[in-house]
């Protein structure tokens, strides 16, 4: 039973590792273009780009652990049965819960390793890179700023800004609401962004354009005043500062989770967003055992050894795990059913399932 064990485990492994690898490096590539650009369009530090790349990976981890694991199920028993060593196996007496219990102990230890991963090190790196994106912001504003979408970082600003290359800005809009008065408007054709990091204050250089300024006599009302040359300070103080940080409920452990229900509901506010968080961090890290559950009965009823073939297979099922968890979470958010339910249900439902398909195939 050993020789079996090992060998089960050795041909579950190699997949895992293989798909691992692969599926973190195709969701990292989408962050690879964006950390480049940090590097050479707007000359952000390569210490800081890196350690932000780093703190990215547990939150990649959550999603492509349990893929791997789905993934290297459906390869490693479909290549079993394709060459029929499954029905060696039961003609040597070795039922099909025994040939399943090895991996199915495999996948419930990584659950159980995923729990303190999605509890602790996942919040805490997002957090830590929350701070990160803030400290980048105020070393390097033009980090934060993108091209065509309305920026709102700058104290009361609201920036608009056609097309950026480095520190350099063309098209700039740039408005100013102002209660129960007009909203004061700069244009400008061209800009330049400056940083002063040590006083939390960025400085633009306008070039050929125009703002509105307020009259002496009623400043309620504006003048149109073209210029050649206009400068402006923005405080970035107070909106990127660090101990103004505060956690969000995902950057949260469930330790922290607890404590603020408990303060919420002295003041009477609802808690169902805390109650949501805690409970997704543990049916994401059951959901590795979920899919080994799932994934050795499937296997086995396809005889499938075709890597494209499982590996759509995998999206396929991942795809409808997730369906069925949001599906559970907009339930839960609506207060049609509890949090845990709305949660644990898309964890129940492949149960379920996966409990029919072995049943069946134990019977055979």
């Amino acid at each position: 039973m050993r020789i079996i064990r090992n060998y089960l485990l050795k041909e579950f492994t190699g997949p895992f590792c293989l798909s691992l690898l692969v599926s973190t490096m195709i969701l990292a590539a989408g962050h690879v273009a964006q950390v480049a650009d940090l590097i050479i369009n707007k000359g952000v530090n390569v210490v800081y780009v890196m350690s932000l790349f780093l703190l990215i990976m547990p939150w990649l981890l959550t999603f492509t652990i349990p893929i791997s694991v789905l993934s290297a199920t459906l390869l490693s028993f479909g290549r079993l049965s394709n060459d029929n060593e499954i029905i060696a196996l039961k003609a040597s007496g070795v039922g099909v819960w025994g040939i399943a219990s090895p991996i199915l102990i495999v996948g419930l230890l990584i659950s159980l390793f995923c729990i303190p991963l999605n509890d602790r090190v996942l919040p805490e790196s997002g957090f830590k890179a929350r701070k990160l994106i803030k400290e980048i912001g105020i070393r390097n504003p033009t980090a934060l700023l993108e091209p065509g979408i309305f920026i709102k970082g700058f104290q009361d600003y609201i920036i608009f800004i056609y097309n950026i290359n480095g520190n350099k800005l063309k098209n700039i809009r740039i408005y100013q609401p102002q209660d129960g008065k007009p909203t004061r408007t700069i244009v400008a054709e061209e800009g330049e962004i400056i940083a002063i990091p040590r006083e939390n204050m960025v400085k633009l250089k306008l070039t050929n354009g125009s703002a509105d300024e307020a009259l002496p006599q009623d400043p309620g009302s504006f003048y149109k005043l073209v210029f050649e040359t206009y400068y402006m300070s923005l405080n970035t103080k107070d909106a990127m500062k660090h101990e103004k940080i505060e956690k969000k409920p995902r950057e949260m452990t469930t330790a922290e989770l607890r404590e603020q229900i408990k303060k919420f509901k002295k003041n009477n506010i609802t808690t169902i967003p805390f109650y949501i968080e805690i409970h997704n961090k543990m049916a994401l890290a059951f959901s590795s055992f979920i899919f080994v559950l799932i994934g050795i009965p499937i296997a086995l009823k396809m005889h499938r050894r075709e890597k494209s073939i499982n590996f759509g297979l995998t999206m396929v099922l991942f795809i409808v795990y997730w369906g069925i968890m949001l599906a559970g979470v907009a339930c839960a958010i609506r207060e049609l059913v509890p949090p845990w339910i709305g949660i644990w249900m898309a964890n129940i439902v492949l149960f379920l399932i996966g409990m029919f398909l072995f049943m069946r195939i134990a019977k055979k």
